[in-house]
């Protein structure tokens, strides 16, 4: 069964290639290709949350800074990663709004749920930036926040070159084994690392499913907003 509307959560790091900090245009608009060339093959409704890793990490870049003021920061580089996503989708012909939770009008428009749902059901992508507007709070926590509000059926965690949860970090371990499915609460209990633990909370209380795959895999997107099994899906019952 296909999905009508989803949230795809984004690192920031998918904008800046191999080098891992800043914004390269050539990364940004592959990635930007990859999300067109999914959309215009399944009209799937599609809301996107990016992080901010390759401009700004409050545990790394914020050290000796106020706790608040790092985070404010990194929820203002969220919004950078937004404008450049977007002038890539647009560049390609998808049309795109970016909705800020931290008021910038003269760049974003501000967060407002109902418009937001709007867009989304005139066949725009919607990039949600400046976080929760609140810090001390992830984007993986914003991504799971923005999906219950707008209503979207899933959250897709994209990696990069990850292709799903394993019982092991695969990157060190050959023995690792990739899991088809799995439950939220499992995913706490085996301490397996998905995304924080707030958001996962909030999606294993809300009932929200989760799916983790690599978007590097030409066609994987695609083929997840069609219903096809990429990844491993997460939920309450699985």
């Amino acid at each position: 069964m296909s999905y009508r509307r989803v949230l795809l959560k984004l690192s920031g790091e998918f904008l800046a290639g191999e080098g891992g900090f800043g914004i390269l245009p050539e990364a940004t608009q592959a990635l930007a290709q990859q999300i067109k060339d999914a959309k215009d093959a399944t009209n799937v409704e599609l809301a996107v949350v990016v992080g901010a890793g390759n401009l700004w990490r409050g545990t790394r870049n914020g050290v000796g800074m106020d706790p608040a003021t790092a985070d404010y920061m990194g929820m203002l580089a969220t919004v950078m990663n937004a404008m450049a996503l977007q002038d890539a989708l647009e560049r390609l012909g998808t049309p795109t709004r970016v909705q800020s939770a931290i008021h910038m009008s003269e760049v974003a428009e501000p967060y407002i749920r109902r418009r937001a749902i709007r867009h989304l059901e005139k066949g725009r992508v919607v990039i949600f930036g400046g976080g929760t507007g609140n810090p001390f709070f992830t984007t993986d926590t914003t991504a799971t926040l923005r999906a219950l509000e707008i209503g979207a059926e899933v959250v897709l965690m994209a990696k990069n070159k990850v292709d799903g949860v394993y019982d092991a970090d695969p990157r060190t371990n050959p023995n690792a084994t990739r899991i088809d499915a799995i439950s939220h609460m499992e995913i706490v209990s085996r301490g397996l690392e998905v995304m924080d633990a707030t958001a996962l909370t909030l999606c294993r209380d809300k009932g929200l499913p989760l799916v983790v795959f690599d978007i590097f895999t030409p066609g994987n997107l695609a083929r997840l907003l069609a219903g096809e099994k990429v990844g491993t899906f997460i939920s309450t019952g699985s």
